[in-house]
């Protein structure tokens, strides 16, 4: 009996051991094909196939009359398989005489063993690479390589940005649109014994799709105007930076964006990373800046249409005004007396905006604010955009306002500005800023493009009246040199105080001009700004204002626009305004036709631009120091 049941417990433990042991080999079947299949699948091929990758082609970037601002180069790797080669001496010895590169080096490569493959050179052309390959040598193989080039060097630098060494987007456009520009690349594939040599059957292809072009709003020709005006900027001021945008006043399509100091695009100094990235950074869209008197055209846009200010109003301007208890300056301390709207905007008097700005009141300018959009991005699409910076609603009291009536306690980015203003003069409707018009793929089908789209702000009425008086600012106030002969040119100048810690940044001024063409029929919205000049100009009518009017002129002559018919402006020589009073060169300026700017609360001339003697043309803005 006690044997029988021994015999059945080692029975009953071997069972249960055979089961165990199915069970693991059951189960280990099962990771091997069900779980891990597909990755030693996987694996399996790569040991019996060998694949040469067919790089895609990166998708161009062109300006919109199809001029390619950025290309693709091809080049070609060359490799060997050393278990398939049998004649390395001549394959090292043709590659050197078609490359140029050390027989013995090359012959070193093409003699290793124990390797499944040799790269042997790279960067070779196409004729170089197709002599190679015609001699029917065994065991060489050919790769695609690509690489970026920049036609243009510098030119539209910061806004076109630069790929990697795998020519994937890092920054700018090629970045933004990095997704549609790259393509999908391809392999061939070679089956090959255990050892890796090929052997001699069907050799299968995954061809390579080339990436899309993308087609921009820039206009290249515009685009050199924007870049020589900002480079001649800050040369002469020697300033932080310069930029300028050209803004297709009907659509929103960005015609120019210029940004200097720059950099070239085929040799991105990367060495030299935070230079790098302080030029990558597209301030036009980033940084937020208070524009000083160019935001005065938003606040009387919004009082025209509002019906809180017409072309009757009239103001009076003693040099300051007391709100809530607070002196608040007049740029001109003297005063401006007393003076008609049209007058007051072409003087850019604070106090008549700042009349202008509680009219209106807090509620009401806020929420034109949002209708303009600077409260939120503008959606250009260029990545990254920042919002403006206002106070909040609620906080606001009346001294705040007025300040922001004229430019003050408020900043947006450039390109928030320019939105803003086009708005103003193209009647009334707000556009989204936009730098690709169109992309296409390689077979020129158009796959995205961007459509205009607007909404209503301001009357058509109330934009026709801020033209007429913008228009006044260029014929006879301070953007006179804005001006281009024969041509309706409108616009205001802007000189902004910059802030630091809480408080003014002492002799540091933002510099800026924007303006349109033309009267009519506002086709470009031209704004350009140097940040921190130096010397003693820094008014933006003197330092960006000469600037914008080279823009316009180049813009107006390359569009073929026909000039109205006018009288040839004369010269004369400047006059000596050493050592006069205020009153004394306010009344030979004016007999001149002049427009003055004072600087300074002294009670004589020290210094004057341009200075005596020098040969000017009527209608010139003259510049005096009082100490």
């Amino acid at each position: 009996m006690l044997k029988q049941i021994q015999f059945r417990r080692r029975l009953l433990t071997t069972l249960v051991a055979i089961t165990f042991f199915f069970c693991l080999v059951a189960g280990k079947l099962f990771y091997v094909q069900i779980v891990d299949g597909v990755s030693l699948q996987a694996k399996a091929l790569d040991q019996w196939t060998r694949d040469v990758p067919l790089v895609a082609r990166r998708g161009g970037l062109y300006d919109r009359n199809g001029y390619l601002l950025a290309g693709t180069q091809t080049s070609y790797t060359m490799y060997v398989r050393p278990v398939e080669v049998t004649d390395p001496s001549s394959i090292a010895r043709l590659t050197s005489e078609v490359t140029g590169v050390d027989y013995g080096t090359l012959s070193a490569k093409t003699s290793r063993k124990g390797v499944s493959e040799v790269t042997i050179a790279k960067k070779l052309t196409h004729e170089q690479m197709a002599t190679i390959a015609a001699s029917g040598l065994r065991g060489i193989y050919f790769s695609r390589d690509i690489s970026r080039y920049y036609p243009y060097g510098d030119f539209f630098s910061g806004m076109m940005g630069f790929t990697d060494y795998d020519v994937k987007g890092q920054t700018g456009l090629e970045l933004y649109y990095d997704d549609y520009l790259k393509g999908i690349d391809g392999y061939q594939l070679n089956n090959t014994d255990i050892r890796g040599k090929r052997l001699d059957s069907e050799v299968s292809y995954i061809p390579s799709v080339d990436g899309c072009n993308v087609v921009l709003t820039i206009d290249k020709s515009i685009q050199y105007f924007a870049e020589s005006a900002v480079q001649n900027a800050l040369l002469e001021y020697r300033a932080k930076q310069a930029a300028c945008i050209v803004m297709d006043a009907q659509t929103g399509g960005i015609s120019a964006l210029a940004q200097a100091p720059s950099f070239d695009l085929n040799a991105v100094p990367r060495d030299h990373l935070d230079a790098l990235f302080a030029m990558c950074k597209i301030g036009a869209v980033s940084d937020v800046h208070e524009m000083g008197s160019t935001f005065k055209i938003l606040t009387m846009a919004i009082a025209l249409n509002e019906g809180k200010a017409s072309l009757n109003d009239t103001f009076y301007c003693p040099g300051s005004r007391e709100v809530d208890g607070q002196r608040i300056k007049c740029w001109k301390t003297k005063g401006h007396g007393s003076q008609t709207f049209a007058e007051a905007v072409q003087n850019s008097c604070n106090c008549a905006f700042m009349d202008l700005a509680l009219r209106v009141g807090v509620d009401t300018m806020y929420r034109y604010f949002d209708a303009f959009g600077l409260t939120s991005k503008s959606g250009i699409d260029v990545a990254g955009e920042t919002s403006g910076l206002l106070l909040k609603r609620e906080n606001v009291k009346p001294v705040d306002l007025a300040r922001i009536g004229f430019g003050q306690a408020i900043a947006v980015t450039p390109i928030g500005l320019v939105r803003a203003v086009t708005a103003c003069i193209n009647g009334g409707l707000l556009l989204v800023p936009h730098v690709m018009e169109r992309v296409e793929d390689y077979t020129g089908k158009i796959v995205k493009t961007t459509y205009t789209r607007s909404t209503r702000v301001i009357s058509e009425s109330t934009s026709a009246t801020v033209r007429q008086l913008l228009l006044g600012v260029v014929d006879g106030g301070s953007g006179r040199l804005a001006g281009v002969p024969g041509y309706q040119i409108g616009g205001k100048t802007g000189t902004a105080q910059k802030y630091k810690d809480g408080g003014i940044d002492r002799g540091k001024y933002l510099s800026s001009f924007i303006g349109f063409c033309t009267m009519d029929d506002p086709r470009y919205v031209v704004f350009l700004y140097v940040d921190e000049p130096q010397g003693y100009l820094y008014y933006g009518s003197q330092v960006a204002a000469p600037y914008v009017g080279s823009v316009f002129a180049n813009i107006l002559q390359y569009i073929g626009a026909k000039p109205s018919v006018t009288s040839p402006k004369s010269t004369f020589v400047m006059p000596d305004f050493a050592g006069l009073n205020y009153a004394q060169v306010l009344t030979q300026t004016k007999a001149l036709g002049l427009y003055l700017e004072a600087s300074g609360e002294g009670s004589r001339v020290d210094y004057q631009f341009p200075v005596a003697g020098a040969e000017c043309e009527e209608g010139c803005v003259v510049l005096v120091n009082l100490s």
